[in-house]
């Protein structure tokens, strides 16, 4: 028998986490692992956008760490919607080797991108504008990971990839400019 969609069993404001604790659905355990849910989407548009742009150095590549970061991403759903004191439920987990990819990721983009000597402007390329709109939205996760932190148990794993993973999405977006020979417009602070 398929499982339905629809439950109500949060018609009332409350949701249920792994483990069977009923909260309220604007809780920051909530709010954490939906805005991760949030990033996953927004990726997932990056990943189909880099795949409709012929230019772009690597894209297969990027692809695929894009769609291994959102795996990982449902990796994170799953440790932050579960109840840390009562779930029983085995959940897949994150390594110190995930994050080690986006930092040889960035290591690699870092050596063939010109230096950086101001804050840049997003923009220049919808691609590019695209790819700092999920950077937000992952510095945004990774503070509602940290709120929850300051309250419950978070697997420290969690919060460093999330940090990692927006370092890694500054990076792609000056890869994409630079393969899409937008330009980078400097922050030229008003003084």
């Amino acid at each position: 028998m398929a499982l339905k969609i629809y439950t109500k069993t949060g018609d009332k404001g409350q949701t249920g986490l792994l483990g069977g604790t009923r909260v309220p659905k604007h809780h920051i355990r909530i709010e954490a692992y939906g805005t991760v849910d949030e990033l996953n989407s927004w990726i997932g548009l990056l990943r189909d956008s880099i795949s409709l742009e012929k230019p772009i150095a690597n894209g297969q590549q990027l692809i695929a760490i894009l769609i291994e970061t959102q795996d990982r991403l449902f990796t994170i759903g799953s440790s932050l919607a579960s109840d840390p004191e009562k779930s029983k439920v085995k959940i897949p987990h994150l390594t110190e080797d995930d994050i080690i990819l986006f930092e040889k990721e960035m290591d690699a983009m870092d050596a063939v991108l010109p230096p950086m000597k101001n804050f840049v402007l997003p923009g220049g390329h919808k691609l590019v504008s695209e790819c700092h709109i999920v950077r937000c939205v992952c510095r945004r996760a990774e503070r509602r990971v940290n709120h929850l932190a300051e309250t419950e148990p978070v697997d420290d794993l969690v919060i460093k990839y999330l940090n990692r993973l927006s370092d890694y999405l500054f990076m792609l977006s000056r890869k994409l400019a630079h393969d899409l020979n937008a330009a980078e417009t400097p922050w030229k602070p008003r003084m």
